[in-house]
């Protein structure tokens, strides 16, 4: 139970920092901190939780991760599921504390997308469906291989919260234009229940391509990694 509840309060804390900083932080006049600060935020709330509930639960924060690690053989299948759940919940909990926030400000607009993902019309930069999809397929299934990588027991020990969490800065440096960076479907759920109309229309991208990325990173890591 208690790992369960250290993903839930994980994921939280993942969308209530990397969404909040685009929703609340991004744009602000004069001294918005721009992608680059959304992306450092994302990052940021990875590497922390992963010191944090590291030992508790792993600090997946993210389906298609607990996913890509069970197809790995590093995750148990009992544990699956709950998982999953866990992150969803706090995804969405930390989305409704999120727009309780954002909602303060006269003239706030959920509609304009409250950090949603999205292909499109609803691309940050109009990006097509298919670019959308082998973005999110490419970046998730490179986050496992870090994942994998800086995770394995002949890795450099106590530095993976930091290789981890500067691969997903990076992922949201490059994939934030084309949408808005999911490469995790709990964050993409967390925001697009509140958001509505078209975030939830597009939301089933954003569980099929991570799920598929974390699978193809999981067989490509399995591919290259040397035996013991």
């Amino acid at each position: 139970m208690k790992q369960f509840s250290a993903e839930f309060v994980g994921t939280f804390w993942l969308v209530l920092g990397g969404c909040g900083s685009a929703v609340l932080a991004a744009a602000f006049p004069g001294l918005g901190i721009g992608l680059l600060g959304v992306s450092l935020a994302f990052g940021l709330t990875v590497l922390t939780m992963a010191f944090a509930i590291g030992p508790i639960s792993g600090c997946h924060l993210n389906p298609a991760v607990s996913i890509g690690l069970w197809a790995s053989g590093r995750f148990a299948s009992a544990k699956l599921l709950p998982y999953i759940v866990a992150q969803v919940f706090g995804a969405i909990t930390a989305g409704g504390v999120l727009f309780l926030i954002a909602s303060g400000k006269p003239g706030f607009d959920v509609s304009a997308g409250f950090a949603s993902n999205g292909f499109g019309l609803h691309s940050p930069g109009g990006y097509s469906l298919l670019a959308s999809l082998v973005c999110e397929v490419v970046m998730t299934a490179l986050f496992l291989i870090v994942i994998l990588g800086a995770t394995d027991v002949r890795a450099p020990q106590g530095f993976a919260p930091i290789a981890i969490g500067l691969c997903l800065t990076l992922i949201h440096l490059v994939s934030i234009p084309v949408t808005n960076t999911s490469v995790n479907p709990a964050r993409s759920t967390g925001v697009a229940l509140y958001a509505r109309g078209w975030a939830i229309e597009q939301l089933w991208l954003f569980w099929v391509a991570p799920i598929a990325g974390a699978l193809f990173g999981a067989m490509i890591y399995e591919a290259i990694r040397e035996e013991k």
